[in-house]
Parts: structure tokens; sequence; C-alpha cells
């Protein structure tokens, strides 16, 4: 049976790696095999005792101790929206610059989770039902609905964006409204595309006189940008504090929600079909 990866881009914060893993066990649990969390930067550095004294590895480094051990087929799972340059560049140069030493690695990379231009309505489905439990958490109509994720350099990860506003739309009651933000973009005028920022959209609203907000993340996992102490939760509870009287609630990470388990599996799925 080939190593089975689920590698993710990789974070600072401790709170990242510990829910990959934990999504890493479930996946496993249902297919019946080992699944080995992993990502692509940073979590190397994460102090093991912040990881229940279990240091986090990297896509390379693990890639490298593996075949070191005599394993040489893989299958890798990329927790990714859309083909960043992570998955298309990134991990490809990694895999071709490990070959030139083995050169009997396997290496079968799964699709990202959203692919163009078919999507996934899986995704779609964790987004919609996301927001229906803040709302009703929160007790907020289903309007002023801003769907935001990081905010990528690159066209065809903003575009996944895209296709699940409009997925998302089609699903809510005709009166509801959808849109779309970047909790950061570059300013270059070539990154257009990426839309409004996060914070700009919120206080355009506050300043109109609206009183509420939902704000739907399109981020798998907490760490610096989502989730507790994150950016995005800055930027709501900055823009709260400007205008009291209007009300932002943050839906939960799609990390969290059952349905990507799913998701996985089907990827998982694909990849053995075509062995």
């Amino acid at each position: 049976m080939p190593q089975i990866i689920l590698v993710d881009n990789g974070s600072l914060r401790p709170e990242a790696t510990l829910q990959l893993r934990v999504i890493a066990q479930k996946l496993a649990d249902s297919i019946g095999h080992d699944v080995a969390p992993v990502s692509l930067n940073h979590a190397d550095n994460i102090p093991p005792e912040l990881l229940n004294k279990q240091p986090a590895h990297t896509f390379k480094a693990f890639l490298q101790k593996s075949l070191d051990a005599g394993q040489r087929d893989f299958i890798v799972l990329p927790l990714f929206f859309g083909v960043s340059k992570a998955v298309s560049q990134l991990i490809p140069e990694i895999i071709n610059a490990l070959q030139k030493t083995y050169t009997d690695i396997n290496v079968s990379l799964a699709d990202v989770i959203f692919p163009l231009p078919d999507g996934e309505p899986l995704l779609s489905d964790i987004l919609f039902e996301n927001i229906q439990n803040t709302a009703k958490e929160h007790q907020l109509a289903l309007q002023n609905i801003v769907l935001v994720d990081h905010g990528s350099p690159s066209p065809k990860v903003t575009a996944v964006r895209n296709h699940l506003t409009k997925s998302i739309k089609s699903c809510l009651p005709a009166k509801s409204s959808i849109s779309q933000a970047a909790m950061e973009r570059r300013k270059e005028k070539e990154y257009d595309f990426n839309g409004e920022l996060l914070e700009n959209w919120l206080r355009q609203k506050a300043q109109s006189g609206e009183t509420q907000a939902i704000v739907a993340l399109l981020f798998f996992l907490p760490g610096k940008h989502a989730g507790k102490g994150g950016d995005i939760k800055t930027i709501c509870d900055r823009v709260m504090k400007d205008f009291p009287g209007f009300k932002i609630a943050i839906t939960e990470l799609i990390g969290a929600h059952p349905k990507l388990l799913d998701i996985l599996q089907s990827r998982f799925q694909t990849v053995l079909d075509e062995q």
C-alpha cells in the first residue's frame, strides 16, 4: 500500500498542525489506512512541546525520511482549495528533485478540494451549512454574507472563491445577499482580481446603516489568519468597536466539518481507481 500523505500549506501556529492531525486520523479511520499529516512549510519550526511532544513534519523532509526507510509509493492528498503555486510548482519540484536520487519513486498527486471548472458540490454544501448554523446561533438574518479567503496572487485560486460565491447564492433565499472579499491582497493593479478587502467591505456595510454581517471562512484550519485570535477575528473586532451597533458573526472553519472527509475520501478513491 502506498504511503498516504495529507498535505497543507503549513503554519507556525500549533493549532493548525493539531487540527490537521485530527483530520488525518479521521480520514485514516474511514479508509482503513494510515494517513500522515504533513505541511509544505513552517510547521517544523513549532516547538514539539506545543504539539503533544510530537514534532511536525514538512513535506520534503517527510518524503526523504520515508524514502530512506525503503518506501517508494506515495499518494498525496492536497488540502488546498485550488491549484495554487504550492500545488502546481512547489510539490512537483520537491518530487522531481528527489527522483534524481530515488529513480523508482512513484507519487500520485490527487486533485485539489475544489477543482475547476467542475468544482465540488460538497464544499458548497459545507459553506452553506456553516452560514446557516452561524445565522441560527447568533440569531441573524441570512443577509450581508461575505465569503472571505486569504487573498491569493493566483487568479486560479480567486476563481474558486468566485465559483463558490455563485454556488452558495443559488442555495440562499431570493432576498438574501452574498458578496466576497479577501483578508489581504497585494496593492498593485494586476492583483485587482482579488476584489475588495474584508475590512473595507465591513466598514462600508456599517457606514451604510446595516446592523449585521456574516463572515463565511474559506479556510481549512485555525492559524494566523482564521480561528481564535486570528487576523480575521481582529479585523471584525476592530470594525465592531468603531461601529457598536454593527454585529459580525464568523462561521466555523471548513476543517471542522465532517463532509470534508467525504471529499478527501473521494480524492483518495479516485487515485486508487486510476492506478
